[in-house]
C-alpha cells in the first residue's frame, strides 16, 4: 500500500491577492503526514509560490501533480491532496445543471483557474478502493469535487447572494488554542471577481475583459494548458461560429458580439441572484448525491462563503489558515485517530468558538463518512 500527497500553499506574493498562512498551512500539513500518518517524504510532492527550490504552483503544473498523483495509483492506496490558497466561484454556463449552481475554482499563482469538474474528473481516475482526501483551505471550496454528496454542509442548491468576494478574510486568533478568543480584523484578504478581473486585464493587456469573458480570456491567455472546463466551453462557441460562418448567416464579429453578450447577461442575472437556503441539520446524510466514489472532501468553508487567513497576536509570520489550524488541534488532541464525520464536527464546533463564520463541509460517499480521516 502506498501511501503519496500533493500540497499546495500559494500566498500570491507580491499581488494584490496576497495572503500570508498558506505555505505555512502545507508545511504543517507536511510534518502531520509524515509524523502521524506515516508518508514518506520522497512520496509527497510540494508546490508553494515562496520557494524556488519546488515547484511553482501555476495552474498547468497543479494539474501536472494532481495526475501523477492519480495516474499510477492502485487499489488500497491512499492518496492526499491539501490546498490553501484563493478559491473564487464561476457560475455556472448556461443550460448546465451544476450541483450548487457554480464552478467552484481554486486559484493557482498564475490565475489559470482549476475547477470543480476539474477536481471531479481527476477523482474519477482513482481505481476502485483508493480514496483521495483533498482539504481544501479556500474560500467557496464547498462542493470542490463536483457531484459529491454533501454529508455535511449546506452548499447543494441552496444559494445565497454572492458578494463576489473570493477570499481567506485575515483575522487574528491564537495559535492551538481551544477557549474562545477575541478576533481583530486586520483587514480584508478579499479577491472579489472584479480584481481577478483586474489582474487578468493586466496579465493580458486587454481592457474589455468583463464576467462573461473570463472564461474566454482564460482560454486566450493559457490556450491547450487552460482548465479542460474552459476548453470545452469554447469548443461548443466555436463549433457555433463555424456552424453560422459556414451557412452564411451573419458575420464572425457579430457571433462572437452576441454569445458574449448573452453570456454575460445570464452570468449577471446569477450573481445577483437571491435565494433564502433552507439550513438542513448539520449532519443529515445526503438524499439526492452521486453514486459512490473515491474523493472526500474537507471544505474550508459553504460555497457561499469566505475562509480566514488568520494570525496569532503580533505574530504575522506565524499566519496560517482557520481551517488548517482547526484540523491541526484536532489530530493533536485525537493523536490523528479521527473519523472524516468527527473531525469536520469538531472543527466547526471549534472555529464557532473562535469567532469564525464559517462552516467547513463534508462532501463523500456514505462508505467514507465514519472512514478514519486518511485512512
Amino acid at each position: 500500500m502506498a501511501k503519496r500527497a500533493v500540497l499546495i500553499g500559494i500566498n500570491y506574493v507580491g499581488t494584490k491577492a496576497e495572503l500570508r498562512g498558506c505555505v505555512n498551512d502545507v508545511r504543517r500539513m507536511h510534518v502531520s503526514l509524515v509524523e502521524r500518518y506515516g508518508f514518506s517524504d520522497k512520496n509527497i510532492k510540494l508546490l508553494i509560490d515562496t520557494d524556488s527550490s519546488t515547484i511553482k504552483p501555476t495552474g498547468k503544473n497543479i494539474r501536472q501533480a494532481l495526475l501523477d498523483l492519480v495516474q499510477p495509483a492502485k487499489p488500497g492506496d491512499v492518496l492526499f491532496v491539501h490546498y490553501s490558497g484563493h478559491g473564487t466561484r464561476l457560475p455556472a454556463e448556461t443550460g448546465e445543471d451544476d450541483d450548487t449552481g457554480y464552478d467552484e475554482c481554486i486559484v493557482p499563482s498564475d490565475m489559470n483557474l482549476i475547477t470543480d469538474d476539474d477536481i471531479r474528473d481527476l477523482v474519477d481516475m482513482a481505481p476502485k478502493d483508493c480514496p483521495i482526501t483533498i482539504v481544501s483551505d479556500s474560500c467557496h471550496s464547498g462542493g470542490l469535487i463536483d457531484e459529491a454528496k454533501e454529508q455535511i454542509g449546506e452548499s447543494t442548491k441552496k444559494k445565497k447572494k454572492d458578494s463576489g468576494e473570493s477570499s481567506r478574510t485575515n483575522k487574528e486568533t491564537g495559535v492551538e488554542e481551544t477557549e474562545t478568543k477575541v478576533i481583530t480584523d486586520l483587514g480584508s484578504r478579499s479577491l472579489p471577481i472584479e480584481t481577478l478581473i483586474d489582474m487578468l486585464k493586466q496579465e493580458t493587456g486587454k481592457d474589455d475583459i468583463e464576467v462573461g469573458k473570463i472564461r474566454t480570456t482564460l482560454f486566450d491567455l493559457f490556450g491547450e494548458d487552460s482548465s479542460p472546463k474552459v476548453k470545452k466551453f469554447m469548443d461548443v462557441i466555436l463549433s457555433n461560429l463555424q456552424e453560422s460562418t459556414t451557412t452564411g448567416q451573419t458575420s464572425q464579429g457579430e457571433i462572437l458580439e452576441s454569445i458574449g453578450n448573452l453570456t454575460q447577461e445570464f452570468l449577471e442575472q446569477k450573481l445577483n441572484a437571491v435565494v433564502i437556503p433552507a439550513i438542513q441539520e448539520v449532519y443529515a446524510g445526503a438524499i439526492n448525491g452521486a453514486l459512490p466514489d473515491n474523493g472526500i472532501l474537507i471544505s474550508g468553508c459553504q460555497t457561499d462563503q469566505t475562509s480566514a487567513d488568520a494570525s496569532p497576536p503580533g505574530h504575522p509570520e506565524q499566519a496560517y489558515g482557520a481551517l488548517t489550524n482547526a484540523i491541526q488541534i484536532i489530530l493533536k488532541e485525537t493523536n490523528g485517530k479521527i473519523s472524516n464525520k468527527d473531525l469536520v464536527l469538531k472543527v466547526r464546533k471549534l472555529l464557532r468558538k473562535q469567532g469564525f463564520e464559517q462552516r467547513p463541509g463534508l462532501y463523500c460517499s456514505d462508505d467514507y463518512v465514519n472512514d478514519q480521516f486518511i485512512c
